[in-house]
C-alpha cells in the first residue's frame, strides 16, 4: 500500500479517484468509465511529474526518509550476487547498523558496505535505525582492508542520519573509529564508490563515503547535521527545520555544483520507493560507469586521484 508524504495530498487524492474507478470499472461498464478512467490517470501522472519536478530541499529530505524507500538490503539483493556478509570488529562485537561483506557485481567481485535502517519496528531496534556505533566503523574498516589486501573494488551504500550518540558509543572511541573509518577508505589502493542512496548524515555517512567517486540519488541528501539539529544549533529551535535545510545546500544538485559529490542518479518519477527496482538498476548502471573509468588507472593513481578530488573540494566555489 503506497504511504503518501504530507505534500503528496493532491496527488493522493487523485490516485485514491484512480483506483475507485479501476474498481467501478472491474464490476461495471468499462467501457463508459474507460475515458473518465484514462483523464484521471494523465491528470495524476502529470501532477506527480510537476510535484516532483519542483521539490524544496525539505521535501526532498522527506522523501529521503520516506519509510518505503529502498534501502541497503534491497540493493543488495537486486545488484549482488552471491552476498556473504562478515560481522564483527575483531575488538569489541558486532554492530547490525553496517552491514558489509562480498559478492559479485555484474560478474566482478566486489566488497561491498553500508548502513541498513530497517522497515518494521524489529528491523529498525535490531539495526538501530542506520546509527552505527564505533565497533560498526571499525567493521567498515577491517573490510576495507582486507578488500585491498584481495584487490577488490568497494561499493559504499550510504544512508544513516548519522552516527550513534549514545553515552556507550562516545565511551568506546566513536570520533576515533569514525576518523580510522575515513583514513582507511582514503589509504586504498582499490576503487572505492560511494552512492548516498537517501540520508547521509555527518561523520556518519562520510567514514565509508571517502571515494574516487561519490553518486548520489536525485532526491537523497548529504549533510554534515540533520536539519532538525541545525536549526537547534543556529536558531534554537528545531521547528525552523526547514529554514536549515533550505540554506545548508543538501540535495544532490547544490552538491555537484559545488564538487562535493560526482553524479546525480536519477529516480523514478514520484522517488525511489515508487519503483525499487527502477532505481537500483539506474544506480547499479551508474555504480558500473564509475568503476569503468577508473579501470585504467594504477593502484597509486586512484589513491592520489582520490586524496586530490577531496583536497580540491571548496577551492572553486
Amino acid at each position: 500500500m503506497q504511504s503518501y508524504l504530507d505534500f503528496e495530498k493532491p496527488v493522493a487524492e487523485l490516485e485514491a479517484k484512480v483506483q475507485e474507478l479501476r474498481q467501478l470499472a472491474a464490476q461495471g461498464d468499462a467501457v463508459v468509465i474507460g475515458d473518465e478512467l484514462a483523464r484521471l490517470e494523465g491528470k495524476a501522472e502529470k501532477a506527480l511529474v510537476d510535484l516532483y519536478a519542483n521539490l524544496t530541499p525539505w521535501q526532498k529530505t522527506q522523501v529521503a526518509r520516506h519509510p518505503q524507500r529502498p534501502h541497503f538490503g534491497d540493493y543488495i539483493k537486486a545488484l549482488i550476487t552471491g552476498f556473504t556478509p562478515l560481522s564483527g570488529d575483531r575488538q569489541f562485537g558486532e554492530d547490525a547498523a553496517i552491514v558489509g561483506g562480498f559478492g559479485w557485481f555484474r560478474g566482478r567481485s566486489v566488497c561491498v558496505i553500508g548502513q541498513e535502517k530497517g522497515f518494521d519496528t524489529s528491523g529498525r531496534i535490531k539495526h538501530n535505525f542506520g546509527m552505527a556505533r564505533p565497533e560498526g566503523y571499525r567493521k567498515a574498516a577491517r573490510l576495507m582492508q582486507l578488500a585491498d589486501r584481495f584487490g577488490l573494488p568497494v561499493i559504499s551504500l550510504i544512508d544513516t542520519p548519522g552516527a550513534f550518540p549514545g553515552v556507550d558509543a562516545e565511551e568506546r572511541g566513536q570520533a576515533e573509529a569514525i576518523a580510522r573509518a575515513t583514513d582507511a577508505s582514503l589509504a586504498l589502493l582499490v576503487p572505492n564508490i560511494a552512492v548516498i542512496v537517501g540520508e547521509g548524515g555527518s561523520g556518519g555517512a562520510i567514514a565509508i563515503a571517502s571515494c574516487n567517486s561519490v553518486l548520489m540519488l536525485e532526491n537523497a541528501i548529504y549533510t554534515v547535521a540533520s536539519p532538525e539539529a541545525s536549526a537547534s544549533i543556529l536558531w534554537r529551535d528545531s521547528a525552523k527545520a526547514e529554514d536549515a535545510a533550505t540554506n545548508m545546500k543538501i540535495t544532490a544538485q547544490d552538491l555537484l555544483k559545488f564538487g562535493i559529490i560526482d553524479k546525480v542518479v536519477a529516480e523514478p518519477v514520484g522517488g525511489a520507493h515508487r519503483d525499487p527496482e527502477a532505481a537500483a538498476l539506474a544506480t547499479g548502471d551508474a555504480i558500473a560507469d564509475a568503476l569503468r573509468g577508473l579501470e585504467h588507472m594504477s593502484p597509486d593513481e586512484i589513491k592520489t586521484a582520490r586524496t586530490d578530488k577531496f583536497l580540491n573540494i571548496g577551492r572553486k566555489i
